[in-house]
Parts: C-alpha cells; sequence; structure tokens
C-alpha cells in the first residue's frame, strides 16, 4: 500500500486512544463489518505511519506483547503523573523482591522463592500480585505435595513496559546498581 487511507488510519488511531488496552492487528480488522476489512499489510502501514507521526510529539504508538497502544513518552511521565488524583501505590520490598525473582526464575514454587529470599513468602504478597494480574499458577511441581509453579502474566509485560521477558535488565545490570 503506498499511500495511507486517511478513514482508516483515523479509525485506528481512535480505536488505539478509547481502547483501554492493547490491541492486536486481528482485534483492529475485527472492527470492521466482514468483508469491508482491509488486510493486515493496510493496517501495519498506518501503525507505521501513526508511529512516525508521534516521533517528536509526547506521545508514541508502543508495541507491546498483546497488540500496540498509544501512550505517554517516557520523558514526559512526570508531568502528566501530576494530573492524576490517584497516587500510585506502594509496594514493599519483600513482594517487590519476590516479583522480581518469579520474573527472573520462573516457573518458580512459593518454597525455592523462599529459600532464594531467606525468608517465607507471606500470603499476602501471592495474593497481591494475583490480583494485580501479574502472577499466577502456571503449573505444579512433580515433586511429593505437587507445589504450584508461579510466573508472570501479560499484564506484567504491560505494567512495566516490557514487549518479553527478555527485555527485562540483566541480572549483572541490577547487581552493580547496589
Amino acid at each position: 500500500m503506498s499511500e495511507i487511507n486517511p478513514e482508516l488510519r483515523n479509525i485506528v488511531e481512535a480505536a488505539l486512544l478509547v481502547a483501554g488496552q492493547p490491541l492486536t492487528i486481528e482485534k483492529m480488522l475485527a472492527m470492521f463489518p466482514e468483508g469491508s476489512e482491509p488486510s493486515r499489510e493496510d493496517i501495519r502501514a498506518v501503525l507505521d505511519a501513526l508511529a512516525a507521526d508521534y516521533a517528536e510529539r509526547g506521545v508514541e504508538l508502543k508495541q507491546i506483547d498483546r497488540g500496540f497502544r498509544i501512550q505517554t513518552r517516557d520523558r514526559y511521565a512526570e508531568y502528566v503523573a501530576r494530573l492524576l488524583e490517584e497516587r500510585p501505590q506502594r509496594y514493599t520490598r519483600a513482594l517487590l523482591e519476590t516479583l522480581a525473582i518469579i520474573a527472573y526464575r520462573q516457573p518458580v514454587t512459593r518454597g525455592e522463592i523462599e529459600h532464594i529470599r531467606g525468608v517465607s513468602v507471606s500470603t499476602d504478597i501471592v495474593r497481591t500480585l494475583t490480583e494485580r494480574g501479574w502472577i499466577r499458577e502456571v503449573g505444579r511441581r512433580d515433586v511429593p505435595g505437587r507445589p504450584a509453579l508461579l510466573g508472570t502474566t501479560r499484564e506484567f509485560l504491560e505494567h512495566f513496559n516490557l514487549k518479553t521477558l527478555e527485555d527485562l535488565p540483566p541480572l549483572a545490570a541490577l547487581r552493580s546498581l547496589e
């Protein structure tokens, strides 16, 4: 497609702005009546054009694990945050340590987390991480007692602006911050 259809561009942009969650190309295609859907290539061309338009603006088109979303650029987030009435939640060091262990070592059991941290993991921590949608049970370890295996979710990737787990900072880089 050499020229972007302005109507298609406006439809995709409006959908991205109001969706409240990342949109996959499949979801974008599903917005159109059967038989009048644009091609995947047309949608991709519109996304590329939008990304180029936003290159010098306060927002950006970002591809994450589950699709695409329009979001505030990181360098402007502190200004926008002042508009929001709700204060960001504060998380305890224990919760963040637990989440980091799950993210880097998944799938991992609660016992393995406790062994790494050297202290027991509070049920409240696991509940909070589960309620936030950041972790879930991904299976069971095939040992006596069949403990639950924990892993991160797509919501975890979205919240921390990661496309995949490979985008996590290397552990060596984190150790150098201590």
